[in-house]
């Protein structure tokens, strides 16, 4: 059986990834058009946001308690996983 023992590491390591990166990473309060990621400076036009960061990349910006748009593309695979064990 320990033929197998390489396949599950790598799936069991798959697995908390994919739930690790769900998690968020943080969180900010603001009404900058300047944040790196930011190709919307309408959004914050005289108005604040929230933008919610995940571990898996991914950046929900939210205006008055409703999504208004997703910057980014979310980690998958080796990638998800090489993240993964850089932070934990």
């Amino acid at each position: 059986m320990s033929e197998y023992d390489e396949i599950v590491d790598k799936q069991r390591l798959l697995l908390e990834a994919e739930e690790w990166a769900k998690g968020i990473k943080c969180i900010h309060a603001h009404s900058l058009s300047s944040m790196a990621y930011d190709d919307r400076p309408k959004d914050t036009d005289g108005k604040s946001v929230i933008d919610k960061e995940f571990n898996s990349g991914l950046i929900e910006r939210y205006q008055n308690n409703k999504l208004i748009h997703i910057f980014g593309t979310a980690l998958t695979g080796n990638d998800l996983v090489r993240a993964y064990r850089r932070c934990s």
